[in-house]
């Protein structure tokens, strides 16, 4: 017996139908069927089935987080042009699919809506500085305020971040310009105390210097003090009296100082004058210092004595 050929689009006709009732949720999301147009059921993830030619899938919404960028400009408290990004991050609660597919048929643009709002009624209060400063602020306000408005539509608002301040550049460059003549502030008063500190430590090591160098000039007079002394009682004991003595160690030490000078090929030092007779003129008018020194000592005790008797 022969099959009715016939029955073959019935058959294919039958299958297509058959194949068409099984349908393919995937993981972290709903479908929403629909009969003859209106809301029937909401099916997960997994194999499904529906009546053929009675329902249809009237649409899929990701249970996924999902995040929504936001770009405001608005105007600060100190009349400063800034964009703020604002990046929303939500998702679909799984009871409340429903709500989300029929109540809401653009969620980004009512989400943008209210992240509009609540930016550019909370910048104008701060001033710029502030606005970096406090841009958590700003983040808490828009998740309060969003989670309010979009809890009844089935979404939950997981957190919203201000993840960029972009202020005007010629603002920028200002900020920068301050920034930097602070920090070359800074370095200036950095560099006036380093300055000070060297001068003074200068001025303490001359001090201690000249102290030293006084000291030891003190100490090389003492010394030829000493010597000339030893000198003169040396003399003395040859029979040489005490001025032939002073006159001799005189003309000794300007030879001396002249042998000295001439060693030296690089020397600057000029000695004026150099005769032989400079040594004893000087040793004379020396001599006579002395002597009027002490004439005029003796006169001003012998006028004292007088005016007490």
């Amino acid at each position: 017996m022969d099959f009715p050929i016939f029955l073959i689009p019935i058959i294919f006709f039958g299958l297509v139908i058959l194949i068409s009732s099984f349908f393919i949720v995937k993981q972290q999301t709903a479908a929403v069927i629909e009969r003859f147009g209106r809301y029937q059921s909401i099916r997960h993830s997994g194999l499904q089935i529906k009546i053929p030619l009675v329902d249809r899938i009237a649409g899929k919404l990701s249970l996924k987080i999902q995040q929504l960028d936001v770009i405001v400009e608005t105007k600060t408290l100190d009349d400063v042009f800034v964009r703020l990004k604002v990046s929303v991050q939500y998702m679909v609660i799984k009871e409340k699919v429903y709500e989300a597919f029929y109540k809401l048929d653009y969620p980004h643009e009512q989400i943008t809506s209210y992240v509009f709002d609540v930016v550019r009624a909370e910048v104008p209060k701060m001033k710029l500085d502030d606005v970096f400063v406090r841009k958590d602020d700003i983040a808490i306000a828009v998740k309060s305020e969003l989670n309010d408005a979009m809890m009844d539509y089935g979404y939950d608002i997981i957190k919203t971040l201000v993840t960029d301040i972009d202020p005007d550049a010629q603002v920028k460059a200002a900020m920068n310009r301050i920034n930097a003549s602070e920090r070359e502030k800074i370095a200036a008063q950095y560099e006036g105390d380093a300055q000070r500190i060297l001068i003074v430590e200068k001025a303490k090591a001359e001090a201690e210097s000249k102290r030293l160098q006084g000291q030891g000039i003190a100490d090389q007079r003492r010394e030829i003090a000493r010597g000339l002394e030893e000198s003169v009682e040396v003399l003395n004991r040859v029979g040489i009296n005490s001025q032939e003595a002073s006159a001799l160690i005189v003309v000794t030490q300007h030879y001396d100082t002249l042998q000295s000078i001439g060693e030296e090929t690089n020397s600057n030092l000029i000695l004026l004058p150099n005769s032989p007779q400079a040594g004893s003129d000087m040793l004379n008018n020396m001599v006579a210092s002395f002597t009027a020194s002490n004439q005029i000592g003796e006169a001003m005790k012998n006028a004292k004595k007088k005016n007490d008797e």
